[in-house]
Parts: structure tokens; C-alpha cells; sequence
């Protein structure tokens, strides 16, 4: 049982990173494009702090790592769709999203297809006056399409490839046009059984490894896509013949450069890097291209608070646990975390699930717990999913 320890231990570790700093230093964000491609689809994984690397495969394997699908036990063919709800701070209207997904296993190998949707409702824009001179509707596609194959008994690896279609801000003003991409994910993913009530997962995967995204017709600036390195483990413990516990842990971090921290008067980099590159260059250099440095909002000062120290913080952490009575019945919880330096955002989540046959249905709540002002607009999310698997 040491790795489990060992685990834990790395999982207090960086969900403790950035408490000292929470009410003290201003947040350095990472800003990307295309928010959709930061949302948990499926409701199990929303349930379990979106851990989804490592975990046991199921239809939703897209979003985290494609090289599950080869690992799908006992259902050759899975559809299965998924809506959630956000209920916001501001307006009235809650934002919704869909995905839609279908595999089909063939083999050792696996092919699978999805689709996901996202809209905020309508957007009125407001002139100096606070007169609504029109509105707009504010939505983003996404299409993927990945294959997955199993190398051996415990071994597989995936390839996804994705469109992606993002209108955040077209109907604003001739200055503003939907923004295109297109990118890939790999992953690769190992299960094994440790004796015989013990199951053990690994799982890591780079999500998102594409084109730069623009959303205006006059400016050259395009912005990155949320690529995201994800590495992962799970134990299911089957301590009874129809009772099992998994427990999953999962990190996370955005390979996209990180703000350097600018002379507000001639825009020159002080300190940190020039963030205007590639996006090769940018996977690579956001290791350590932390500024180190951050605004004390008490004293108003630029304070060092040490490179290393920022790059821990732009690691997320996630934990969930999953109880399966039968093969019917889940209970599900989770938390999830990212440190106040990167925007802040904690939160606990629960959920249930049901499976009987070829069908079943899962449902999550997430309640945030602590997050910097103005980078968690949702009070809340509620998502729902089911599927068939013949």
C-alpha cells in the first residue's frame, strides 16, 4: 500500500500549492480560447473531480484520453449523449451544453466519434447610454473523431483528431468574426489487475495540440487552444463480489506560455517570457516560464514569490472516488483544484449512477468552494448523461 500513500500524500501536496497566496498576490491567469474545450462533458467524471485519464473506460473516453476506447469491456458498440447546466451569476438565462459520442470497438482496436455543442443564450450589447442596440448569440462546435488500439493484455494508445468552431464574440461588430481550429490529442493507457480483489490504472494524455484561434478580422493576435497534459491513476478494490471501490487521482496542467509580467507604459517583458510563439514553443518554455513575480494586493508592490513556486501552481489536482454496488448502483464524489495564483477554482462534487442492461444514466452536482472573484461565474453545475452499450 505504499504507492497509495505515496499518492495521497502528492495529492495534499499540490492541493495545498497557492493558500499562502490566495488573498495576498493578484491572480496570473492562463487566458485561452475556445472554453469549451475546458468542460467536463460526461457526469462521471464531473463527479469525481474530473479525473477521466486513468479511470475504467466508458463512451466518454474523448475528452480525457482516447486510448481507453480499446479497453471498453464486454460492449462492442456504445452511444451515449450528455447535457449540462450552469446557473450563473450573470443574466438570467443558464448556459447550456450537449455531447454526443459514439465507438465502436473492432477488434483490438476501437473508433469512436463526438460531438459537442455549447450556448450562452442571447448576448445584448449595450451602447454608452445602456440602450440594447442589438444581440447576438454567443455558441461553439466541436467535432472529433479518434482511433484507439490495444498493444497487448494491459497496453493501449489513441489518436483523436477535432475541429473546432467558436463564435464568442462575432455580432459585436464587423471587427469580430468566429474564430476556426483544428488539433489532436494522444494518449496512453495501462490496466492491469494486482492480484485478485486489486485493479490498478495508469493514464496520461495531451489534449488539444492544434492550430492557433483567432476572432478578429483586423489584428494578427491569435490565441491558444487549452492544450492540456494530463497524468493519472486508479485503484478499484473489490473487497466483496458485488461491492468495489475505486479510487482515482489525477494532474493536470495547461502547456501554454504563461503572462510575462509587462512594463505597463512601453509593453516591454520584465520579467518571464515573451508569450507571442508558436505553439511548439509554447508547450516546451511553459515548464518555466513562470515570471516568479506577483502584485501584493495589500501593499500594491510587485513582490518575488519564486519561479518554481508559480509553476506548481499552474498544476491541477483532482480526486474522486467511485462505489459500485452490483454493477447497478454508483455513489460518487470528488474534489477538484486550482490554485488562486492561476484564477482559483475549488470545488466539491457528488453524483449518482445507474446501469441495468444495455443502459445507463449518470448524474452530477458541482458546488464550488473557494475561487478568486471573477473567475468562477458559475454558482453551480448540473450534468446529466446516459448511454447504451451492446
Amino acid at each position: 500500500m505504499k504507492i497509495q500513500r505515496l499518492l495521497v500524500l502528492a495529492a495534499l501536496l499540490f492541493s495545498t500549492t497557492g493558500l499562502l497566496t490566495a488573498q495576498t498576490y493578484q491572480a496570473n491567469a492562463i487566458v485561452t480560447a475556445a472554453p469549451v474545450l475546458r468542460q467536463t462533458p460526461d457526469a462521471r467524471a464531473a463527479a469525481m473531480g474530473e479525473c477521466g485519464v486513468a479511470t475504467e473506460a466508458d463512451a466518454f473516453c474523448m475528452y480525457y484520453n482516447p486510448a481507453k476506447y480499446a479497453f471498453m469491456q464486454n460492449r462492442h458498440t456504445s452511444f451515449a449523449i450528455g447535457f449540462d447546466l450552469w446557473t450563473k451569476n450573470l443574466g438570467s438565462h443558464p448556459t447550456m451544453s450537449f455531447f454526443g459520442t459514439f465507438a465502436q470497438k473492432i477488434g483490438r482496436s476501437a473508433l469512436a466519434a463526438s460531438l459537442r455543442y455549447y450556448r450562452a443564450g442571447n448576448v445584448e450589447i449595450i451602447d454608452e447610454y445602456n440602450q440594447t442596440i442589438g444581440s447576438y448569440n454567443m455558441g461553439e462546435f466541436v467535432a472529433d473523431f479518434a482511433g484507439s488500439f490495444r498493444f497487448g493484455d494491459y497496453l493501449s494508445g489513441g489518436l483523436a483528431t477535432r475541429f473546432i468552431y467558436s463564435n464568442l464574440s462575432a455580432g459585436l461588430s464587423d471587427y469580430y468574426r468566429p474564430g476556426l481550429a483544428f488539433a489532436v490529442d494522444l494518449g496512453i493507457y495501462y490496466n492491469r489487475p494486482l492480484g485478485r480483489t486489486v485493479n490498478m490504472s495508469l493514464g496520461a494524455s495531451v489534449t488539444n495540440i492544434g492550430t492557433k484561434l483567432s476572432y478578429s478580422s483586423y489584428s494578427d493576435r491569435k490565441d491558444f487552444l487549452p492544450t492540456t497534459m494530463r497524468l493519472g491513476t486508479g485503484f478499484r478494490f473489490a473487497f466483496h463480489p458485488k461491492h468495489s471501490l475505486a479510487f482515482n487521482l489525477q494532474f493536470s496542467k495547461l502547456l501554454v506560455p504563461t503572462p510575462p509580467i509587462r512594463n505597463y507604459m512601453t509593453g516591454e517583458v520584465v520579467y518571464g517570457y515573451e508569450d507571442d510563439v508558436n505553439v511548439f514553443q509554447g508547450m516546451f518554455r511553459s515548464f518555466y516560464d513562470a515570471p516568479g513575480y506577483a502584485y501584493n494586493m495589500e501593499t500594491g508592490q510587485l513582490e518575488y514569490i519564486g519561479t518554481f513556486y508559480e509553476e506548481l501552481c499552474e498544476i491541477n489536482t483532482g480526486i474522486g472516488l467511485e462505489y459500485n454496488l452490483a454493477d447497478h448502483f454508483f455513489v460518487r464524489n470528488g474534489y477538484c483544484h486550482r490554485p488562486a495564483m492561476k484564477g482559483g477554482r475549488d470545488y466539491f462534487s457528488t453524483g449518482l449512477g445507474v446501469r441495468f442492461g444495455i443502459f445507463g444514466s449518470d448524474v452530477s452536482l458541482n458546488v464550488p468552494i473557494n475561487s478568486v472573484v471573477g473567475s468562477n461565474p458559475a454558482k453551480s453545475v448540473v450534468r446529466w448523461n446516459m448511454y447504451f452499450a451492446f
